[in-house]
C-alpha cells in the first residue's frame, strides 16, 4: 500500500484527498448508506445505516456465528464467533471453505437456505465436520440490504450438545425399556459393587429395597458347585475387572423369593469408549429345571430301591411257591400268575408316576383277565382311595390270590357268581375293605393252608387280612394301614 501511494503524483494525491473529504462529508450528511472496501481478494460492503455503525460492528456484537452473503452467494463477511466455531482464523473463512465442510446433502440444504433467505426468513439444520468432530448447526437466514447491494445474513447456532443430550436421554430411555422388558433378571452395579438399576424380574429375587446395597446384600446366593470359596461379591469384582462370568449356577437363599435356583452371567459395563462404569449381572431362572432334576434323581433312587425290593420279593415268591406246589407245571402256573400280578401293579404305578394310585385301579387290574368292574359281576363301593406304592404292590398280590381262588373254586367259577368289594370301616390307623363272594358254589374250608393264604394274611405289614370260608362264599377282611 505504501509503495502504491508513493508512486502517485502530487496532483493524484490531492485528488485522492479531495475524494476522501467528499466521502466523509457525504457520510456525515447522510447522502450515502454503504461503503465498498476493496481487499486483496474481494470487495467488502458495509452498511452505514443505523446511526453510523457498520453492519460489521453489529455482527461482531453477536454471540452466535454470523455471516453476510450477497445475492450471488459470495461470503462478504464472517464474524469472529463463526470463524472460531469452524476453527478458522478471523478473516480467513471463505465461501468455498465453508462449503468444503459440508457433504453433498448438507451443501444442497445450505444453498437452498441461502437462496430462500434472500426473500424471507428461513431456518434449517445442517451437519458438518470440524476437524474430527461432527457438529450440528441450526442456521437462520434473513434478507438484508447492504446499501445498494441485496443479500442475506445467516446465523450459525451450534446445537451439537443439545442433540447429544437428547440422544443420551433417548438412549437411556431405550436402555430402561429394554431392561424392564427383559425376561431375565438384570442387575446393574457400579464400580463399588452397589446396585444402581434393576428390572422387575430382578425384584422378585432380591431383598427389599436393593438399590444402594451391595450385590451380596441385595441377593443372597450360594454356590453348591463351588463349595464355600465363591461368594456373590466375587462375581461383581471379576466383572468390573473385565473378566466376564458365564453360566454359573447358584441357589437363591432369600426365603421370600419365588425363584430358588439361577444361572448367573456378568459382564463389565463399558461406557464412554473404554471406561468401565461397573457391571451388568443377568440371572436366568432355573427353578423348574432344577426341581425337575431333583425329582428325577429322587425317582431314580426310589426306582433303584423298589427294584431291589421287587427282586427280593420275587425270590421269596419263587421259593414259597416251589415249596407248596407238587409239580413243575403247577409251580410254573402259580409263579407266573403271581409275577404277572406284580407286573400289572407296577404298570399302574408307572403310568401314575408312582403317585396317587387308587384301590379301585389295583382291583380292576387283577380282575381284568376274568371280569371287568362294569360287567355287573363285580360291585365296588368306597374304593376311590389313594394308596402308596408299597401298599399298592401288596394289595395287588392279595387281590391276585383272591381272584385266582375265586376262579378255581369260588364265585368266578360259575356264570352266576358275583363279588362285592367295598370299604366297611376306617380309623386314623387303618381302613378296612371287604371282599365277599356271592352266588358261587358252596364253599368248604380248605384242609390245609397254602402259600396263597399266607401271602394274603402277611402282605400288608401292620395291616393284614382275615380270610373266612362260610358256605355262601369266601369273605376276606383286608386291613390297610394308613401311611
Amino acid at each position: 500500500m505504501t509503495s502504491a501511494v508513493s508512486a502517485l503524483s502530487r496532483a493524484e494525491l490531492e485528488a485522492r484527498l479531495e475524494e476522501a473529504e467528499e466521502t466523509l462529508r457525504a457520510i456525515r450528511d447522510g447522502e450515502i448508506d454503504a461503503v465498498v472496501v476493496r481487499g486483496a481478494d474481494e470487495e467488502q460492503v458495509f452498511t452505514l445505516e443505523g446511526g453510523g455503525q457498520s453492519y460489521r460492528t453489529f455482527m461482531e456484537a453477536m454471540d452466535v456465528g454470523a455471516a453476510a452473503f450477497d445475492q450471488d452467494g459470495q461470503l462478504l463477511y464472517a464474524n469472529q464467533a463463526l470463524c472460531a466455531l469452524l476453527d478458522y482464523a478471523h478473516g480467513s473463512l471463505t465461501a468455498s471453505a465453508l462449503i468444503g465442510l459440508l457433504d453433498q446433502v448438507n451443501q444442497a440444504a445450505f444453498r437452498r437456505l441461502l437462496a430462500q433467505a434472500q426473500r424471507e426468513r428461513q431456518s434449517a439444520e445442517i451437519h458438518l465436520r470440524v476437524g474430527s468432530a461432527e457438529r450440528s448447526m441450526l442456521l437462520t437466514g434473513t434478507p438484508l440490504e447492504f446499501g445498494v447491494v441485496r443479500g442475506a445474513a445467516i446465523t450459525f447456532t451450534d446445537i451439537s450438545e443439545r442433540e447429544q443430550a437428547a440422544a443420551a436421554r433417548e438412549s437411556e430411555r431405550l436402555a430402561r425399556a429394554i431392561l424392564s422388558s427383559a425376561n431375565e433378571a438384570v442387575i446393574v452395579c457400579d464400580r463399588a459393587g452397589r446396585v444402581t438399576h434393576l428390572n422387575g424380574a430382578a425384584m422378585r429375587i432380591c431383598a427389599e429395597a436393593p438399590v444402594g446395597k451391595t450385590f451380596a446384600e441385595a441377593i443372597a446366593l450360594s454356590f453348591p458347585e463351588a463349595s464355600e470359596l465363591m461368594s456373590s461379591d466375587d462375581i461383581v469384582v471379576m466383572a468390573t475387572a473385565g473378566l466376564p462370568v458365564q453360566g454359573l449356577e447358584a441357589a437363591v437363599r432369600i426365603p421370600s423369593a419365588v425363584i430358588t435356583d439361577v444361572m448367573i452371567s456378568a459382564a463389565p459395563l463399558v461406557v464412554s469408549g473404554e471406561r468401565t462404569q461397573g457391571c451388568v449381572v443377568t440371572l436366568v431362572d432355573l427353578s423348574q429345571r432344577k426341581a425337575a432334576e431333583r425329582h428325577q434323581a429322587l425317582l431314580m433312587g426310589e426306582l433303584d430301591h423298589r427294584v431291589k425290593n421287587t427282586l427280593t420279593m420275587v425270590m421269596a415268591i419263587c421259593a414259597r411257591t416251589a415249596a407248596h406246589e407238587r409239580t413243575i407245571e403247577d409251580f410254573q402256573k402259580s409263579f407266573t400268575g403271581r409275577i404277572q400280578a406284580l407286573a400289572a401293579t407296577h404298570t399302574l404305578l408307572s403310568n401314575a408316576s408312582w403317585q396317587n394310585l387308587q384301590i379301585r385301579d389295583v382291583l380292576a387290574a387283577e380282575l381284568a383277565p376274568f371280569a371287568s368292574l362294569s360287567s355287573g359281576r363285580i360291585v365296588t363301593d368306597g374304593l376311590d382311595i389313594a394308596v402308596d406304592a408299597k401298599t399298592a404292590v401288596s394289595l395287588g398280590l392279595v387281590f391276585h390270590e383272591l381272584t385266582t381262588n375265586a376262579v378255581k373254586y369260588g364265585a368266578l367259577s360259575v356264570p352266576s357268581g358275583r363279588i362285592s368289594v367295598r370299604r366297611v370301616g376306617a380309623t386314623d390307623e387303618a381302613l378296612t375293605i371287604e371282599w365277599q363272594e356271592h352266588d358261587g358254589p358252596p364253599v368248604t374250608p380248605p384242609q390245609s393252608s397254602g402259600f396263597g393264604q399266607t401271602l394274603i394274611s402277611r402282605s400288608l405289614g401292620n395291616g393284614g387280612a382275615k380270610l373266612e370260608f362260610p358256605p355262601a362264599g369266601v369273605v376276606c377282611q383286608i386291613s390297610i394301614p394308613r401311611s
